[in-house]
């Protein structure tokens, strides 16, 4: 008998099952080996993508910049130096309310909402709320109580000195980078090395580890550098030019004092001066150091230079006549005029008068060629090398036409910067010899390596010592009462110098304007110079001559630089004393000068200090608490490092300084 089920047909269902759980596994299996090659991938291929992301949850790196270097004068007194200060930051990914928590920071800061809430939304995990901010500040804001906010110490520039030497030593920006003057020129020596801090973080922000937080200090901080500026003489060429300014209503000037010796500078002052602690009150255009980059026509002070060259090439004798034109000389097209009329005149008689029409003749004498030579020997028309960006060469063009010759040999035509001049001046007052002109003494780093150091280089011999010592003698006759600036004459020290009064350029007009710029340039003591002060004061309105403006400012700087100097007085200015009974000899004070004249020949008297300074007293060696007293009863600000007995202070002792000055002292105790 047939079985029926075994010959039975196979249901088409039981197919379809089978297709479809072959088809099922096969999907699950690609599936499967998707999963597998997507992990291959994420692990081998994006791992290390994948590991940035994971850390930028959890770990937070910030730079942290280097600590700057200091800036010194020559004496150690310190006139640029870094604090540490709070820099407050978020992470905005951890605030429910970025604008409600911007404009509460605003508020407590006293920032601008809208720019900070605009930063705030840039900045995913991390924006700056205020970089280097005030205590008070930090405090107010911690008191928010805001989720996500950091504090990290951060170098802040500081400027003890307020407005001296402001230009000289430049400022620096938010991020620590040089803006201006020397810590712009010096920035890379300065900047130091700078430092990378990594901290973790739970999912609320909060700070759980920081790694690298004890790093050393020394390992980051830049190069110290120290200047041949002395503090005293700063400030007073500062106080000089201002009065000098601001009396004859100008809107600038610019002072040096050089040692013509050896080519220091001693000071450089700029008028209008500005506080660099200020960064938010700063004019742009009172940053700039124009004593020592920019350009200008000097007028007559470049008169003496080409007398020296005329006399040192023998194109004219120290007896021979000129004829001045009483007062109007026609060359072609051109009418050369003097201030006063006069007739025949010497040598001596063409400073002594500052005639332009004489001094036009003695350039005809020397010819085009050796009066170019002559003012590139004394060091015009190139770069003094004051390490300062920006600084400008000036220019001596050639000649070409007779009344440019003529306005050349007097300082109109040509540009010169300050230093250039007084540098020249100190070439005269060197016996002939031109050093060269330098401001930064020697940069040193913090293991004690000196990265640099200037010492005086001769540059060249202009003029013999003869010729120079001639020309200087010339000079003396123009603070005679016969001269131009007999105001600058000094009643203890012989003077040597020469007025400036030049017209300045339109650049618009193509010609020249009404406008004036006064100056004077001297030498003091004559017989043994011991520094060369140049004063220039660019457009006076009460007067316009150099004798009359920018004289008195020079004899100012004068009196006070031969004081602290010490420097022994040329001649011995005896007043009239009557008979007394027999007492101890004593000290007459000059109506003049506030320097005493010492009626014991034997002895020399410093000059006392001027009001508002008073000298550092010395204690070293002793304890800190007697030497805080002994400073505060001196009206200065004391400031301890260390403890135990001071084994050194800043400013040094004896120094002269403004009331309320800091005094740096360092302690420690005996071993």
């Amino acid at each position: 008998m047939r079985d029926l089920k075994a010959s039975r047909a196979v249901e088409p269902n039981a197919r379809w099952l089978k297709l479809r759980v072959s088809l099922l596994g096969g999907l699950f299996l690609a599936l499967l080996a998707v999963a597998f090659g997507r992990a291959v991938f994420l692990q081998v291929y994006e791992r290390d993508k994948l590991r940035g992301m994971a850390q930028d949850q959890y770990v937070r790196q910030i730079e942290i910049p280097a600590r700057r270097g200091d800036i010194f004068d020559r004496r150690g007194a310190p006139l640029a130096q870094s604090v540490e200060v709070d820099s407050i930051w978020i992470d905005p990914s951890m605030l429910e309310d970025v604008r409600k928590a911007s404009r509460a920071l605003a508020k407590a800061l006293k920032l601008d909402a809208e720019d900070l809430h605009a930063r705030l939304t840039r900045g995913k995990r991390f924006a700056w709320v205020k970089r280097q901010a005030k205590p008070q500040e930090v405090e107010a804001v911690k008191a928010l109580g805001l989720p996500g906010l950091g504090f990290m110490k951060e170098p802040k520039r500081f400027y003890p000195q307020r407005e001296l030497a402001a230009q000289v030593v430049g400022v620096v920006g938010t991020d620590g980078r040089g803006l201006e003057g020397l810590e712009l020129g010096f920035d890379d020596e300065l900047s130091g090395q700078n430092s990378r801090l990594s901290g973790f973080r739970d999912a609320k922000g909060r700070k759980l580890l920081v790694q690298g937080g004890t790093l050393d200090p020394m390992e980051r901080q830049g190069a110290a550098v120290t200047l041949t500026l002395d503090r005293h003489l700063q400030y007073v060429a500062e106080k000089a030019l201002t009065r000098a300014a601001e009396e004859s209503k100008a809107v600038g000037g610019m002072a040096v004092v050089l040692d013509p010796k050896t080519g220091e500078l001693l000071a450089l002052a700029n008028y209008p001066r500005f506080n660099p602690n200020t960064p938010d009150q700063l004019d742009r255009s009172t940053l700039r150091n124009r004593a020592a980059l920019d350009t200008f026509e000097p007028g007559s002070t470049m008169k003496s230079f080409v007398i020296a060259s005329a006399l040192e090439t023998r194109a004219i004798k120290t007896d021979e006549l000129f004829y001045c034109e009483n007062g109007s000389w026609r060359i072609g097209r051109h009418t050369i005029n003097d201030t006063h009329p006069n007739g025949w005149l010497t040598a001596q008689g063409i400073l002594q008068n500052s005639s332009n029409i004489c001094m036009a003749k003695v350039a005809q004498a020397l010819g085009r060629e050796k009066l170019v030579r002559a003012y590139q020997d004394f060091g015009f028309a190139a770069r003094t090398g004051l390490a300062l960006p920006g600084e400008s060469k000036g220019v001596i063009p050639f000649p070409k036409a007779e009344v440019a010759l003529a306005t050349q040999s007097f300082g109109q035509g040509m540009t010169a910067t300050a230093v250039q001049i007084a540098a020249a001046y100190g070439a005269l007052a060197n016996d002939g010899v031109l050093m060269r002109p330098y401001l930064v003494s020697k940069v040193v780093d913090p293991d004690g390596v000196v990265l640099l150091e200037n010492r005086p280089l001769e540059v060249r011999r202009v003029v013999s010592s003869q010729t120079a010592r001639r020309v200087v003698g010339m000079l003396e006759s123009v603070v005679t009462k016969e001269g131009s600036a007999v105001r600058a004459a000094m009643e203890e020290y012989r003077v040597a110098g020469k007025t400036g009064t030049a017209q300045k350029a339109d650049p618009v007009a193509r010609g020249y304007s009404d406008k004036r710029i006064a100056s004077f340039a001297g030498v003091v003591p004559a017989e043994n110079p011991r520094a060369v002060i140049l004063v220039v004061v660019d457009e006076p309105k009460t007067d316009v001559y150099g004798g009359r403006v920018a004289a008195p400012a020079f004899k100012e700087i004068a009196t006070a630089a031969m004081a602290h100097l010490a420097v022994p007085p040329s001649r011995t200015v005896t007043p009239a004393v009557a008979e007394a009974p027999v007492a101890p000899p004593v000290a007459v004070k000059s109506p003049l000068n506030s320097k005493p004249l010492p009626e014991r020949p034997a002895v020399a008297e410093q000059e006392g200090p001027e009001e508002g300074t008073v000298r550092v007293p010395d204690v070293q060696g002793q304890a800190g608490r007697e030497a805080v007293v002994k400073l505060l009863a001196a009206a200065l600000e004391p400031q301890l490092l260390g403890s135990g007995r001071v084994v050194s202070q800043t400013p040094a002792a004896g120094s002269l300084v403004e009331k309320g000055a800091r005094v740096t002292l360092d302690l420690a105790m005996r071993p």
